[in-house]
């Protein structure tokens, strides 16, 4: 009985955990086989439980969107018809005349009333969006002064009562649905490519160095004869941008500072810095003269608002922040991020906010409610750059899988620029349809905007003195003449560059063959 016991074990351990393991499995797999492929019963409690929870967790942020009007006169109508007898009143306040002026105490433009034309079509067909997204002309709602946003008064009025946050008329994010019903029925052209434009090569011609640490960000102001630098060494400097010669240092950060802007409106400048603080610099007197409180940690970007005075900054918190510049009052802090948000923009068209993250998403907001309008969740990478284009409603984001251009106001895909395959830390683009991408390695890439050609890549040598690994592009802007390119860069140095007037179509001609395959759609 011993002997044939210890068999027993012997004949056990012969076999190899992998074939015990494949034989359970297959025992499993005879024993459920019959219930192969049939569908688990659903319990009505569980599943209504599981999609609240879910409705919460994904779309908590855009549950409540401010109503759009043409819903509003739709619900109105409809009332209206199926229920004659019964008087139904508009909500009170919703003039459709929206005034929008500026805030004080810069004076800003007269208050301009909207109206419909100030809407931007919607392109026709989808076979016209595929030809046109490749060269978007310039809107002329873009264009039209009367596209000036909210004033601070709206969005103080708004704040809180999500149900009553209506946008003006013109952040509708309904547009006429142009085109015809039957559009599915024309026949598609196959997607061509156009040729790209030729954009003459920029050369490097001036390097500026003064800074003691990381130069991480750059601003030219309006009137283009000076341009503000902030570094890793505490400081802020401002230099001649003809001659390239200091003009002033400001201290004050107790960090590397991340940010700077210049105002248009009022003799101001801001900063924001790793050291959680973002301060307007008066440049009559050049103190600080006042901080705006409330980041939980390192400031990474901020931006002015172009018609209202408003700051927006954002930050490793995983929130942006929209500041009233006078009363230093958080008005908005825009949450929904889940990871550090790099880059903030604005512009005075709706969407007014677009924030790139870590969390690899974009987010276009609503300024006046405070909510997410849109979230594009194509980029595999975080998103450290964002640029909006000077003349067209359209804009690039700029991440390590890819750089994207995509059109507003819902932020509809164009196409990708692929093939700078680096950590993008910057994107500058001119009227000239010349978009720069500046990367982590040092390397600089020229895109013609339009067909996403890369024309030309530079990679500049360090400053002497410096190692060869500490070549990196932390910034980078074109000043308002746009003939130049300024680059803020890990070697402590600004570089200047401008475009070479030697060259022609014939000394540097385009390299170029159409793509046989069809655009990628993502």
């Amino acid at each position: 009985f011993e002997q044939r016991d210890s068999a027993m074990v012997e004949e056990v351990q012969k076999h190899s955990v992998h074939t015990l393991v494949f034989r359970s499995l297959k025992r499993t797999h005879d024993m459920f086989v019959s219930d192969h492929a049939k569908p688990v019963s659903v319990d009505e409690e569980s599943h209504k439980v599981k999609m609240t929870a879910k409705l919460r967790a994904e779309y908590s942020a855009v549950l409540h969107m401010p109503l759009l009007k043409e819903e509003r006169d739709k619900v109105a109508q409809h009332v209206d018809s199926a229920y004659a007898q019964q008087s139904y009143t508009e909500t009170p306040g919703l003039d459709p005349e929206y005034l929008i002026t500026g805030t004080h105490p810069y004076p800003s433009g007269p208050g301009v009333a909207l109206t419909a034309d100030t809407q931007i079509q919607k392109m026709p067909t989808q076979g016209g969006v595929q030809s046109l997204a490749l060269a978007l002309p310039p809107s002329q709602a873009r264009q039209d002064a009367t596209r000036t946003a909210a004033g601070v008064a709206d969005i103080h009025r708004h704040a809180g009562n999500a149900e009553r946050s209506q946008p003006p008329l013109h952040a509708m994010s309904v547009m006429e649905a142009g085109g015809t019903k039957n559009s599915a029925l024309i026949p598609r052209k196959a997607p061509t490519m156009p040729k790209p434009q030729w954009h003459p090569p920029w050369k490097l011609y001036r390097v500026i160095s003064g800074h003691l640490g990381w130069v991480r960000c750059i601003a030219v102001e309006p009137g283009n004869e000076w341009f503000v630098t902030g570094s890793a060494d505490r400081t802020i400097k401002i230099w001649d941008l003809a001659s390239g010669k200091l003009k002033l240092s400001l201290t004050g950060h107790i960090s590397t500072v991340r940010g700077v802007a210049v105002s248009g409106r009022s003799p101001y400048l801001f900063s924001c810095g790793e050291d959680k603080q973002v301060k307007c610099w008066d440049l009559e007197y050049n103190k600080v003269i006042r901080h705006y409180h409330g980041h939980l940690s390192a400031v990474y970007d901020l931006d002015l608002h172009p018609t209202i005075d408003v700051l927006v900054t954002c930050s490793r918190d995983s929130t942006a922040r929209v500041w009233d510049i006078r009363t230093k009052a958080n008005v908005h802090t825009l949450s929904g991020h889940t990871n550090t948000v790099a880059t903030v923009k604005c512009q005075a068209a709706e969407p007014q906010i677009i924030t790139g993250s870590h969390d690899t998403t974009i987010r276009l907001w609503d300024l006046i409610a405070g909510k997410t309008r849109a979230t594009l969740t194509n980029h595999k990478k975080s998103v450290r750059a964002l640029v909006l284009h000077p003349r067209q409603y359209t804009f690039a984001s700029g991440s390590p899988d890819n750089i994207k251009q995509w059109k507003f106001p819902d932020g509809s895909f164009i196409q990708n620029l692929s093939g700078h395959n680096a950590i993008i830390n910057t994107l500058a683009v001119n009227s000239d349809g010349v978009l720069v991408s500046g990367a982590d390695n040092g390397t600089i890439h020229m895109w013609d905007w339009r067909t996403g050609y890369n024309f030309q890549r530079i990679h500049a040598a360090v400053q002497p003195g410096s190692l060869d690994s500490e070549s990196g592009i932390f910034a980078c802007v074109f000043d308002h003449s746009e003939s130049r390119l300024i680059t803020a860069e890990a070697d402590k140095t600004i570089k200047v560059y401008r475009e070479d007037d030697t060259a022609t179509e014939e000394t540097h001609p385009i390299s170029w063959k159409p793509e046989i395959l069809k655009r990628k759609r993502f």
